[in-house]
């Protein structure tokens, strides 16, 4: 399985970083955690990489349902979706929620990843590529 959908996006990192955010909060997702990778090796281990975020997001209503279901469902929560950009572009990636279907082999689980990653890729696609 691939854990991850992604799209390359011709435009700065800035940007696609404020439309992504603007496109999971359409679908129903907040973000609840964000990790700025550049400025945190830079500053705990002195190396530079390009810029590059990590975006915990989270809609409360499939949380609920996914906890309802497995409680120690919240060691894959929140969905993590990566911004990062490269010489070929902003990359967007999301997490695949199908795992949580395949890791905990609960057949309710699988009604929950199917409608969460409808939901994810109608975010990633809604991006405008340039």
């Amino acid at each position: 399985m691939n854990y991850g959908m992604s799209r390359t996006l011709d435009r700065p990192f800035d940007e696609v970083n404020e439309e992504v955010r603007a496109a999971l909060a359409e679908q129903g997702f907040g973000v609840v955690t964000e990790i700025d990778m550049q400025a945190t090796l830079r500053t705990k281990i002195g190396v530079e990489i390009d810029q590059q975020i990590i975006l915990g997001v989270c809609s409360p209503k499939y949380a609920h349902r996914a906890l309802q279901v497995e409680p120690s469902i919240g060691l894959l929560l929140p969905c993590n979706v990566v911004i990062r950009k490269t010489d070929a572009g902003t990359v967007v990636e999301m997490i695949n929620p199908q795992m949580m279907a395949e890791i905990t082999e609960a057949p309710e689980m699988q009604t929950i990843a199917d409608e969460v990653s409808e939901k994810l890729s109608a975010a990633l696609a809604s991006l405008r590529a340039a």
